[in-house]
């Protein structure tokens, strides 16, 4: 990632341009850049998308929308792409319409506690801020508001689980995105009775990524895979 002092983070600058898998996204310094590591959670939600139920995939902190537009990429499911960066919501459309599927996605600017959908999702990926905010002067490159998940790098991923828990499909499954394994115990200890951890891919030095689904009939609790 270019990095450029802070009094330039604010101004408006040309787009870059970076590829992600096949995938070609936009993104400028107003906007994460997007990770490498982080096609493995694409990845991941395009092997769940083979077996899920019908409905289209909803990324929450969606940023410049290139985990969910990888995800979707050669299946003709809608994505609806959530974040609260005007933006990051600019550039998910754009990125979006330059991948051929600006009909199939629908970018909303909204909040995540004020979201609700007619229809549950079968997927649902989240890519929420995680890192906890005395360390986000550590990545000066990066947007704090793409960054700080508040004082345990938390608080946008407990949001988010709140939009799973209303909105995930009884038979569907979510992503979420973590730092550590130690911010997936503390989130697993705070779930409802209606979610589950059933399997975490890590990529060490990175991040995790936690798959959530609806208890089975059999009450088995979700366990560290």
């Amino acid at each position: 990632m270019t990095t450029r002092p802070p009094a330039a983070r604010t101004a408006q600058a040309a787009p870059l341009t970076t590829a992600f898998g096949p995938l070609s996204i936009s993104f400028d310094h107003r906007v994460l850049a997007p990770r490498e590591w982080t096609t493995s959670q694409s990845h991941w939600a395009r092997e769940l998308l083979d077996g899920a139920p019908p409905g289209a995939v909803l990324e929450l902190c969606c940023g410049a929308a290139h985990i969910g537009l990888l995800a979707v990429h050669g299946t003709d499911r809608r994505l609806v792409c959530v974040d609260v960066d005007p933006v990051a919501c600019d550039y998910a459309a754009a990125n979006a319409a330059a991948a051929g599927r600006a009909e199939l996605v629908e970018v909303r600017r909204q909040e995540l506690g004020s979201f609700s959908a007619a229809e549950p999702f079968p997927v649902i990926i989240a890519d929420p801020p995680w890192v906890r905010s005395e360390l986000v002067g550590c990545f000066p490159a990066d947007p704090l508001l793409a960054i700080d998940g508040g004082a345990d790098g938390l608080d946008p991923a407990r949001a988010c689980v709140a939009v799973i828990d209303r909105c995930l499909h009884a038979d569907g499954s979510a992503l979420l995105q973590l730092g550590s394994y130690a911010q997936a115990d503390l989130l697993r200890a705070e779930l409802p009775d209606s979610l589950v951890v059933v399997e975490t891919r890590a990529e060490p030095g990175r991040g995790l990524v936690v798959k959530l689904v609806r208890p089975d009939t059999t009450g088995e609790p979700g366990a560290r895979a």
